[in-house]
This record gives C-alpha cells, sequence and structure tokens, in this order.
C-alpha cells in the first residue's frame, strides 16, 4: 500500500507544503505540530505551557479524524526550546493529562528556537484501527 497524505479542516496545517501527517498501512505518522489556534490561525495565547496544550489539542484532533487516537500513540517525539525546568515539568505534567493509561516511548530533544515565537512542537506514530 502507497502512503496517503492526510489532512483535516478540524486542525490546523503546518504550511501549505507539509501535511498533518502521512498515513501507510495501519500506521499514522504525525507531522511537527505547534500551539496553533484553528479559529484565528496564530498561536495561542498565553505561554509555553498554553502552547503545549494546545498542541496536544491539534495531535488528538488529528488523529481521531484519521481513525486513532492518542490511546494508539506508539511513538511521540517533543521538540522543546529549552529542556531545563520548568520546561521540562509543563510537558510532563500536560502530556500525564493527555496520556493518563499508557505512555508511549518518548523523545524530547532541545531544539534551536523556533520561528514565530513557536516554543514547542510535537510529532507521533500511531496505530489506525
Amino acid at each position: 500500500m502507497d502512503p496517503q497524505v492526510f489532512n483535516t479542516p478540524n486542525a490546523p496545517r503546518p504550511n501549505a507544503f507539509v501535511p498533518q501527517a502521512v498515513i501507510a498501512g495501519n500506521l499514522i505518522f504525525v507531522s511537527g505540530t505547534v500551539g496553533t489556534d484553528l479559529s484565528t490561525g496564530k498561536l495561542v495565547a498565553g505561554g509555553y505551557e498554553e502552547q503545549v496544550v494546545q498542541s496536544f489539542k491539534n495531535v488528538k484532533t488529528i488523529l481521531e479524524d484519521a481513525g486513532s487516537s492518542l490511546d494508539k500513540v506508539v511513538k511521540i517525539t517533543v521538540f522543546m526550546v529549552s529542556g531545563q525546568d520548568p520546561y521540562f515539568s509543563v510537558i510532563n505534567k500536560v502530556y500525564s493529562t493527555f496520556f493518563p493509561k499508557v505512555t508511549p516511548a518518548r523523545s524530547a530533544p532541545q531544539v534551536m528556537p523556533f520561528p514565530g515565537g513557536i516554543l514547542f512542537s510535537v510529532e507521533c506514530i500511531a496505530i489506525i484501527g
């Protein structure tokens, strides 16, 4: 089965050239997703925690619209501009609310600052069906 591009109108797209996700077989690979508010097209108001929460909400929407869910995530990568507290503690707090049962494998690299005030990005791999 050839990979299929997946986009939903219910979550913001990373940009015009990058799909929200690609489906290959029974797996969905969600592209880097940030804390953009779909209704405004801008980063969610607030700070770091608000961006982290909105990023995970956007991923949740993409997964559900593709026939998957957060419960079926097997690998997640969170990209953060700082691995120091309070940033890492915020990620862990928010992470535990979105993954209360089984926590997927996770990587958390610290990256150079993103453009446009973005402080956090998340991508994942999940099972469909």
